[in-house]
């Protein structure tokens, strides 16, 4: 197993505020963080802002502010995110920092040394809000065909990368590493656009001045997606080879939107090959969201504003709601009254109904203190087997990336669970002094699938997960030191230990 796992979002634009796209995007991030670091990895967890481009010049310019006064003040929106969310990023990079420039113009200069960058001169059809070339041939009715929107016809001097000569060392990577594009569709895709034959790709711009400078080429900025790119390696201190670097590059897992994962899948790869760098190791395309069916647009007015979401209905249910509702790959559809419905009915209903009939009952018959569990009967042993099961299909679930298998795994075992005490009755068996041994064991296995349910609950919802934890497991560890192998073993409940009544941590949301 590797020892370190290094995985990070896209960095996000500023010339715009967050949505639901950005808060899926990092929450899918931080659940994989939190899940490796709980098999006891170390863990890199890279998130920040692209701040360059022209798309940023323009909308400074709308505004009457400088690039760099646009980026000081929208970075905060992002920056937000992180405790808003409860996100576990180990770092936040900013391409406007001094750090990245160094590290962007090393990049540049390997490739150009080694011959596969070279000056040219452009000509086709640009999309500004793309940041993108396209070629007549490429063009959808005339427009841009990833965004739609319209291109604009430009010509200027540029430096190419010769993108065309790693056609084969791309798809050779792509065959000894199956897995590298996940889902397997947008592999699929991929593989097919490569296999298409690759152009020369423009990596230089005369028309702005806000980006990093071409290596003694005054007039010239690198592309702002080449800029980009490179930040997954400055986050590690390139071109310094640090420690971190050596120990996190390459990266497991770029999580990106479906509409950017060319660029990380064909174009990043290429850049590193020829720079003497390892590519990644995996890059995984998520689907997009709709909201009440229709596309999320401003002009529309429904754009989801994740603080709001955070605000009405806490972080914990809103990164439930995203995880859990659909097959993690393929768009979905967001819902107020379907989150409502989903926190209602599994966490509060499921979960919280398992732990805290159990935690009644332990108060009442027990006094709060936890029993010794008594030999296993079959319904005990078909309980246990499913705790088992859980850990073993959420760690599968994991590895695949599907959140919403994740979920489902732990959802079974408190239903599993509920389904137990209603049928063991320990409210009638505590009508007979000579069953209170098998009362207490009763207990004691239903307590236990709300403790294993809650240590599989951390990576989704971490808050609500770190209460019922200390509910359960009193002067425990913390549940972010928590090990899966060591505290995901059915029986790990300490007896002789009092708990309190009750612990509400998922409490009905009204419509």
């Amino acid at each position: 197993m590797k020892e370190a796992f290094y995985i990070t979002t896209p960095i996000y634009y500023v010339n715009d505020v967050p949505h639901i796209g950005h808060a899926y995007t990092t929450i899918a991030c931080d659940a994989l963080a939190r899940w490796h670091r709980m098999l006891g990895k170390r863990v890199f967890f890279l998130t920040g802002t692209d701040e360059h481009g022209e798309k940023v010049q323009k909308t400074a310019a709308a505004k009457g502010l400088s690039p760099r006064e646009l980026a000081d003040q929208v970075v905060t929106n992002f920056q937000g995110l992180t405790p808003a969310l409860t996100i576990s990023n180990t770092g936040f990079i900013r391409t406007t920092e001094p750090r990245h420039y160094a590290s962007v113009q090393d990049l540049f200069r390997k490739s150009l040394a080694n011959g596969d960058i070279y000056l040219g001169e452009y000509e086709g059809w640009y999309c500004v809000p793309d940041e993108a070339y396209w070629t007549a041939l490429q063009l959808a009715d005339g427009n841009c065909p990833t965004c739609g929107r319209p291109v604009e016809k430009r010509k200027e001097p540029s430096y190419f990368f010769r993108l065309s000569k790693y056609q084969e060392p791309l798809l050779d990577y792509y065959r000894k590493h199956p897995s590298f594009i996940r889902p397997e569709s947008r592999r699929n895709e991929v593989v097919a656009f490569v296999e298409g034959g690759l152009n020369d790709l423009s990596v230089s711009r005369t028309s702005l001045s806000w980006g990093i400078p071409v290596p003694e080429a005054p007039g010239h900025v690198i592309y702002v997606w080449y800029d980009a790119l490179t930040n997954y390696i400055t986050g590690l201190g390139y071109p310094t080879r640090t420690a971190e670097f050596k120990a996190f590059w390459p990266a497991d897992i770029h999580m990106v939107g479906k509409d950017i994962l060319r660029f990380h899948a064909v174009y990043w790869p290429a850049f590193l090959m020829s720079a003497g760098i390892a590519p990644p190791l995996g890059v995984f395309a998520h689907g997009w969201w709709t909201v009440e069916g229709q596309k999320m647009s401003k002009s529309l007015g429904n754009v989801v504003d994740p603080y709001e979401m955070v605000r009405k209905y806490g972080a914990d249910a809103f990164r439930y709601f995203l995880l859990r509702e659909v097959s993690f790959g393929l768009d979905g559809d967001f819902s107020e009254k379907e989150l409502i419905k989903r926190a209602n009915s599994e966490l509060a209903d499921k979960l919280g109904n398992l732990l805290n009939r159990a935690l009644g009952m332990l108060g009442k018959y027990f006094a709060g203190v936890v029993p010794a569990p008594g030999t296993e009967d079959p319904a005990d042993a078909v309980l246990s087997a499913c705790g088992r099961e859980s850990v073993q299909a959420v760690a599968a679930a994991m590895d695949e990336v599907a959140f919403h298998k994740a979920l489902a795994a732990i959802i079974e075992l408190v239903t599993k669970g509920n389904e137990y005490v209603q049928s063991m009755q320990p409210w009638a068996l505590a009508k007979y002094p000579g069953k209170r041994a098998r009362l207490g064991t009763v207990l004691y296995h239903a307590l236990e699938a709300s403790r294993v349910a809650a240590l599989l609950m951390a990576p989704f919802t971490p808050t609500a997960a770190q209460k019922l934890w200390e509910a359960l497991v009193p002067g425990g560890v913390p549940l972010e030191n928590a090990r899966i192998d060591r505290d995901g073993a059915w029986g790990g409940l300490a007896t002789g230990v009092p708990l309190p009544m009750a612990c509400i941590v998922f409490p009905k949301i009204e419509p």
